[in-house]
């Protein structure tokens, strides 16, 4: 494994092959920030690795990761390291709660949240050695369309949108997905939506996006964007309590509604994107 994660320092410059996801790489992303996207990643991972898969969440928000808080976790190897050849990638990997693994970008990385010609080969060739190790590989990305997120978005094979019913959070679900289908052709995105208030909220919310995607994004004939709802967290007293804890939900009250809600999208997950384990 030490030699699929650490190449020789002289191949280092080299650019790296394109990814070929062994795995499914995921990628968690929203249009906004503030709509849990790092909460839905981590009790996902918590949620799939109850199910018996072997799951890593890559901090991919190399401007502003927080994932380090939220799972209060005190990296001392952080990819930071890794970037700078100071580590190698594997002595990065920490054990989670929950029962996954986690690679944490360190706060601040302010020189990485550029897409540089190295950003990108170094980001490339981390994902490219970590998808042969792992059933499920989320990336939980920045918000937006900066080129830093957009990149992490492009290594994923399906892309999981987390959104909330605010007008501010879908409008901006809307221009990312237009984005993402402009520039990366996609053609499925998974809307999660957090905070729903009501049941059904969801899929109205993603109907009403699917419309406004069918009138206003010009796809190429016969390729239709089709947004695909996976699911709604219900706005829960809980989920607060967790987050102000440092706590995963899925450890602490796994039989709340939120914690429901993203058992039952694990299994989703499971049955509709990630292969079995072996």
């Amino acid at each position: 494994m030490n030699d699929v994660l650490s190449p020789p320092a002289g191949n280092r410059e080299a650019t790296p092959v394109p990814l070929k996801p062994l795995g499914k790489v995921l990628a968690v992303t929203s249009g906004k920030g503030g709509v849990g996207k790092t909460f839905v990643s981590a009790n996902l991972a918590a949620a799939l690795a109850k199910r018996g898969h072997k799951v890593l969440v890559l901090d991919a928000d190399l401007g502003l990761a927080n994932l380090d808080v939220v799972l209060n976790l005190y990296p001392k190897i952080t990819l930071h390291d890794v970037f700078t050849g100071k580590a190698r990638l594997e002595e990065a990997i920490l054990q989670a709660p929950g029962g996954f693994s986690v690679l944490l970008a360190g706060s601040g990385m302010v020189e990485y949240s550029r897409l540089t010609p190295e950003v990108r080969n170094e980001f490339l060739r981390i994902v490219s050695g970590l998808v042969p190790h792992y059933d499920v590989v989320l990336l939980d990305t920045g918000a937006g369309i900066s080129d830093v997120v957009l990149f992490a978005v492009s290594l994923a094979s399906e892309v999981l949108m987390v959104a909330t019913p605010e007008p501010t959070s879908l409008t901006d679900a809307y221009a990312t997905i237009k984005v993402l289908v402009g520039q990366q052709q996609r053609q499925t995105v998974r809307v999660i939506v957090n905070q729903a208030v009501r049941p059904g909220a969801g899929q109205a919310i993603t109907n009403q996006l699917q419309q406004v995607l069918d009138r206003f994004v010009v796809t190429e004939p016969g390729h239709p964007v089709r947004l695909i709802h996976m699911g709604d967290i219900p706005l829960d007293p809980e989920v607060r309590q967790a987050v102000m804890r440092r706590q995963l939900l899925m450890q602490t009250t796994p039989g709340c509604p939120a914690g429901v809600a993203i058992a039952q999208l694990a299994g989703k997950l499971e049955h509709n994107v990630i292969p079995c384990p072996a």
